[in-house]
This record gives C-alpha cells, sequence and structure tokens, in this order.
C-alpha cells in the first residue's frame, strides 16, 4: 500500500533519526498513530486480478451500493484526527479500486480535512491505485494536494499481465504505465507495489531493473501472494517460499551493491530497522505484535486488519464507536497480542527471529517439524534470505550507528570484491572501469 510511515524508513540507510513513534499493542497506553487503511468502495474494482484476495468481500455485503457516504466520510476524518496524539494523520484509501468514487469524493477528503484540523496538524494522504483511470485532473489534484499515490505493477509487460487483467480478461499493463507516466508528468509523489507470485518470482532482476530503470521508480514494496485453499494447500498462483526468498535474495545482491540510498524497497528498509533493533520494523508483518492498523469498510465497519476482513474480526462500526475506543479495546488488543503469544517454539527459538517476529498471522497455516501449529509458509524463504543478508546488514547497522550513511556499504563491497579480482578486470563494482583504477587501487 502507499503509506508514509513505509516512506518514513528511508531514515534508517541515511540518519539513524527515523523513529517510529507507534507504541506496540502490548503497551496499553494510546498509540501517538494509528493507521486506518479506508475502503470507500469496499472491494468493487474495474479489474479482475486473478490472485486477489479482496473482491471475494463484497459477498460480504449483498445489498449495498459500495460507496462511502459524506457523513461517514466526515465522520472517518473527525475520529482520525481525534485518535492521533502526534502532529500528523495518514489519511489512506483503498480498494478495490479507490479511484472509482470520483474525483469530487476526495474534493471532500481535503474540505474535511481543512474543517477538521488543529492548529499545526499535518494531513499525509496516500492512495493504491491500479493506475488505468488516472488522468490529468486526478494528476493535478493529487500534486496539489501533496498525495502519496501507490501504483500496482507486477513487472515488465509479459509478467504484469499475466494476472492482472480486466473484467473482460484483456491486459492491463498499457493503462498502468500510461497512469504512471501522467503521474510522473505532474510530479506527483508515488511508489511501486509489486506483487510476487508464481509467474514473476523466477525473474527477481527483470522485475526489480524494469521498475529502476524503466519505471524509473525510487520505492518498491514486494507482497508476496499466498492464496490458502484448503488446509496447508495454497493455489498455483501463489509464490513458493523457497521461490520467495531467492527472488528476495537476487534482489538483495543487485541493490546492497549498486542502489542502497537510491533505491528503497521496503522489505530491505524493514530488515534494516530490525538489524538496528528499532523499536517498529515500519512493516507490521516483521513487527513482533500488530493491531494499530485497522481496515475500515464503506459502510463504517471496522476490521481488526485488512487481511482479515471477515465477520469474527469485525470490530464494530464508526457510527456507533470511536475509532480510539476500538483500538484500545480488549479484543482489538488481543489480535494483536496473538500474533506474539501464538509463536510456535520453533519460531521463538529462531535466530533470526529478530527480523521476522512470524510474520504475518494469515500465512502462518503450517506446522513445525514437532508438529505444532502456527509456522508461517513463507518461513523457509524468509529464513533463507535474512540469513543471506546478516553480514551487508550489520555492516549497514554499523555504519548507521556512527552516523554514515549505509550507502557506504557499496564500497566497502566493491573493494572486498576487488581483491579477489584481476587488476585488469572490469571492476566489480560495476564502473566499466579496470579494478586496478577503481576499487582495486591501492
Amino acid at each position: 500500500m502507499a503509506h508514509r510511515d513505509a516512506r518514513s524508513a528511508h531514515g534508517a540507510c541515511t540518519a539513524f533519526a527515523a523513529l517510529m513513534t507507534t507504541a506496540t499493542s502490548t503497551i496499553p497506553t494510546p498509540p501517538a498513530r494509528i493507521h486506518v487503511l479506508a475502503k470507500p468502495t469496499g472491494a468493487i474494482c474495474n479489474l479482475d486480478c486473478a490472485y486477489c484476495f479482496y473482491l471475494d468481500k463484497e459477498k460480504l455485503y449483498p445489498d449495498s451500493d459500495f460507496r462511502m457516504s459524506d457523513e461517514l466520510l466526515e465522520r472517518h476524518i473527525q475520529q482520525l484526527v481525534e485518535a492521533h496524539r502526534g502532529d500528523r494523520v495518514t489519511v489512506a484509501w483503498q480498494g478495490g479500486e479507490p479511484t472509482l468514487m470520483g474525483l469530487d469524493f476526495y474534493r471532500k477528503v481535503v474540505e474535511y480535512e481543512r474543517k477538521h484540523a488543529r492548529p499545526g496538524l499535518v494531513f499525509e494522504n496516500t492512495l493504491q491505485t491500479n493506475g488505468t483511470l488516472l488522468d490529468h485532473a486526478w494528476c493535478e489534484f493529487f500534486r496539489e494536494h501533496g498525495f502519496l499515490i501507490g501504483i500496482s505493477i507486477d513487472g515488465p509487460r509479459a509478467l504484469h499481465d499475466h494476472y492482472r487483467v480486466d473484467k473482460g480478461g484483456k491486459p492491463t499493463f498499457d493503462k498502468v504505465m500510461r497512469g504512471v507516466r501522467l503521474l510522473q508528468e505532474h510530479g506527483v509523489d508515488h511508489n511501486v507495489l509489486c506483487t510476487v507470485h508464481r509467474a514473476n518470482a523466477d525473474h527477481p532482476l527483470d522485475v526489480y531493473r524494469f521498475f529502476r530503470d524503466e519505471v524509473g521508480t525510487d520505492w518498491i514494496q514486494f507482497i508476496p501472494v499466498v492464496e490458502r485453499v484448503l488446509g496447508s494447500t495454497v493455489s498455483e498462483r501463489s509464490v513458493g517460499p523457497e521461490q520467495f526468498g531467492s527472488f528476495l535474495i537476487a534482489i538483495f545482491d543487485e541493490w546492497v551493491r549498486h542502489d542502497v540510498g537510491r533505491v528503497f524497497v521496503q522489505t530491505f528498509e524493514a530488515a534494516l530497522r530490525n538489524w538496528l533493533g528499532l523499536k517498529s520494523s515500519g512493516m507490521c508483518v516483521f513487527d513482533e505484535a500488530c493491531g494499530h492498523g485497522l481496515a475500515l469498510e464503506h459502510n463504517g465497519d471496522l476490521y481488526s486488519c485488512d487481511h482479515f476482513v471477515e465477520p469474527r474480526h469485525r470490530v464494530g462500526n464508526l457510527r456507533d464507536k470511536r475509532l480510539l475506543d476500538v483500538v484500545m479495546s480488549d479484543e482489538q488488543r488481543a489480535f494483536g497480542r496473538h500474533k506474539l503469544e501464538s509463536l510456535p517454539r520453533e519460531c521463538r527459538e529462531c535466530d533470526v527471529r529478530f527480523a521476522c517476529h512470524g510474520e504475518c498471522p494469515k500465512s502462518r497455516f503450517l506446522k513445525t517439524r514437532d508438529g505444532e501449529p502456527g509456522l508461517n509458509y513463507l518461513c523457509a524463504g524468509y529464513k533463507a534470505f535474512f540469513h543471506h543478508v546478516d553480514g551487508p546488514m550489520k555492516r549497514m547497522a554499523q555504519l548507521v550507528e556512527r552516523g554514515r550513511p549505509a550507502s557506504d556499504v557499496m564500497a566497502i563491497l566493491a573493494r572486498e570484491s576487488a581483491a579477489h579480482a584481476g587488476r585488469n578486470e572490469p571492476c566489480p563494482c560495476g564502473s566499466g572501469t579496470k579494478t586496478k583504477r577503481c576499487h582495486g587501487a591501492r
């Protein structure tokens, strides 16, 4: 999702100053900030992506028009303001496809923000979109009001179009890229969200280099597709555990040698924050506990998490409950603690638990080697990735703690590689210069 809290993790790679202020759900005091992912159109979308877990949520509301009312919108903004103790409020929109609400809806968002703002309060508006409906008017509005836009795209044309199709089954790559170029033309702050599935996971460098070199983005989120079918079975679209680990490792090896401080990959940023021992990784899936990220449906229903929009995790409705009361309720706090308290012994004793914390509970449907339930489906991949990056992460953490940019790690690794390269061979850093005249020089 497009989320400025995630973007604040940039600081972990440039300075030791981007501490998150959000408290963990085990502390019975209100957090300084909470996050509510609002879905003004519910699950309604103009695309029909094969792996979308949210399209089925339409069945929860069989008689709905799937449009958030103005009255509910204002109540949402007002309660967000009341629930925040800090000077920044993130207002996040997702779907479905949130642009189906039309531009006038978001003009009212800005209007209500101004109406309910207290002195010194800053609103950070974020919106996740498939990009196919964007035009100049949308982009001018986003630019004027400082929206951060997340664009969903799964890589180069063939990899993107494999699953991301419209209601008629037609490819969407060209429409999405048109939306990206419009955002860039208007100078709109944006990032890329890429789902990693069975079709694109075997092409990590094609995906990464496409985003870096052709799309021209400097911030990327990789979200694994895990579609549970029955028991521990997953759909054929789901990424394999080892496959996902190899995907991250290949991209990390390219990134840590060439792009630290220039391209920001959310998973790598979150990992570095955990290697630094910071209070929060900036990604809920890698934090010890959760519970401060709610999902708001178009009719006001609140759910414990975007991945748990189901009747048993409905925790209230904005029309009859205060947002802060829901966050601080025993039910929601228990939901957040369950992530920590339900870890199986194998996870509790794992040497990379500090980096993973069992990842997201939605994917904990395997059994450990001892037969204990609660092992994450992606465990094998994450464990391989975190072991692989341990050395560079420790070095970047040391650099940051000494007040140096984490990007200095690239020169360190290049010098080490140059020590094993021929003096007349191209330098391992990729400069195109001979090793003896680059990082191999005395």
